[in-house]
């Protein structure tokens, strides 16, 4: 199956990022498509997003400063499918990506994603105290996937932290 393409731009204020694509994303062409992801509602619902978006509207994200891409490319049914050394590949590609892009914010879209990516063991949700790359501010938020069992509601109020933030310290 394909890679789906990445939505990266320079001056992003969000780089979101995933642990790889889903099986239905990889055959859409488009990030967050399974229908039980909860990704785009929990932007809008977290006031990120001033409306609504479907997955099919990804790229149009790219008009409100959010960019899209993962530290796995190839899609997978779960994380259970990713070997280590797509991890380590991986890591390096995202640190590459960082380092040209530069985006204000990489947004983690789940602990183990930035675990992966940092070698941290342990994180706390939010903004992190020393980032990899020390000119981007690094966010983890949970995960969007509807196997979460976080309630909804305390997923969104953290992603609504990145929200406020983004807010105040808008040029």
């Amino acid at each position: 199956m394909p890679e789906i393409p990445d939505h990266l731009d320079y001056g992003l204020s969000v780089l979101f990022i995933g642990f790889n694509p889903s099986l239905l994303s990889g055959e859409t062409g488009h990030h967050y498509a399974n229908p039980r992801n909860n990704f785009y509602r929990i932007l809008h619902r977290a006031g990120l997003t001033p409306r609504l978006y479907e997955a099919s509207e990804d790229q149009d994200l790219l008009r409100l400063g959010y960019g899209f891409t993962n530290i796995v490319a190839r899609p997978t049914r779960g994380i259970d499918d990713i070997d280590r050394s797509e991890y380590a590949e991986g890591r390096d590609i995202l640190h590459a990506k960082l380092k040209e892009y530069r985006p204000k914010i990489a947004c983690f879209v789940g602990k183990g994603v930035y675990t992966e990516y940092s070698k941290k063991t342990k994180v706390n949700w939010g903004f992190q105290p020393s980032p990899v790359i020390p000119e981007i501010h690094e966010f983890v938020a949970p995960s969007s996937s509807g196997l979460v069992r976080m309630p909804m509601e305390e997923i969104v109020g953290i992603y609504r932290q990145l929200a406020g933030y983004i807010a105040q310290n808008e040029e």
